[in-house]
């Protein structure tokens, strides 16, 4: 993920709704970001092809490719913030938008204010991401399981796992302290930098999505456990 200084920083925001992107955009200039519009799917997965972004305001709602599909290419490859606002405000569609990797859910009508609130907390949160492993660093093995922390890649018997950023992300916080215990509350906060009060059920989306990735290698163990009322914990089986 790519996060510049303040004077630098890119935000694309796609909606179809013309006066809302232009209103949009006008409020994130007047805070000194650098943003600029499209105004469908297609566009946006073509601007984020061709330049690097900090952050993503999503509309979900827009004809041919929606706000979904344009989150899942995102979550494909990049770990990039993404902030949905939509009409939709049925808890479904904010679980949804969640798991698919959105980091913060804004309903229409909005607060232009408000909204350039939750981009600057975004950001501020993706700032504190674990920064790059320094040259050197140990990779953390356990049992046929192999992170890498400088390339962020994980292999399981030497087979190469296909994770997205926040997949990644979640097993490192669990192999990095084998045996304890994390609530679905504080995997939220350590993955995905705070709490999203009532969408615990996305770390579980995630958990059984990274257990059927390792599933699929030939004599994997079972290194993600569940603590029933609790949560999860990395154990690698005897």
């Amino acid at each position: 993920m790519v996060v510049r200084g303040l004077a630098a920083l890119r935000i694309l925001v796609v909606d179809d709704e013309e006066k809302i992107r232009d209103l949009v955009i006008t409020y994130l200039l007047a805070e000194g970001y650098d943003a600029e519009g499209a105004a469908d799917g297609r566009q946006a997965v073509r601007a984020l092809s061709q330049k690097d972004f900090d952050l993503v305001i999503l509309d979900l709602m827009m004809p041919g490719m929606d706000g979904w599909s344009v989150c899942r290419e995102i979550r494909k490859s990049s770990d990039i913030p993404v902030i949905i606002l939509t009409a939709r405000g049925d808890e479904i569609d904010r679980v949804l938008g969640l798991e698919l990797g959105a980091d913060d859910y804004v309903v229409k009508p909005f607060s232009p204010r408000e909204l350039v609130a939750r981009v600057k907390a975004v950001l501020r949160r993706a700032r504190k991401q674990e920064p790059e492993a320094a040259e050197g660093e140990k990779d953390i093995q356990h049992n046929g399981l192999r992170i890498n922390r400088a390339s962020r890649k994980v292999t399981v018997n030497g087979r190469l796992l296909q994770l997205t950023p926040k997949e990644y992300d979640l097993m490192l916080n669990l192999a990095g302290s084998p045996g304890r215990v994390f609530t679905r509350e504080q995997l939220l906060e350590n993955v995905w930098g705070y709490n999203f009060f009532g969408e615990a059920r996305t770390v579980d989306t995630h958990i059984t999505r990274l257990r059927e990735k390792i599933s699929r290698v030939p004599g994997a163990r079972q290194y993600i456990h569940t603590v029933w009322g609790v949560g999860y914990k990395f154990e690698v089986e005897k």
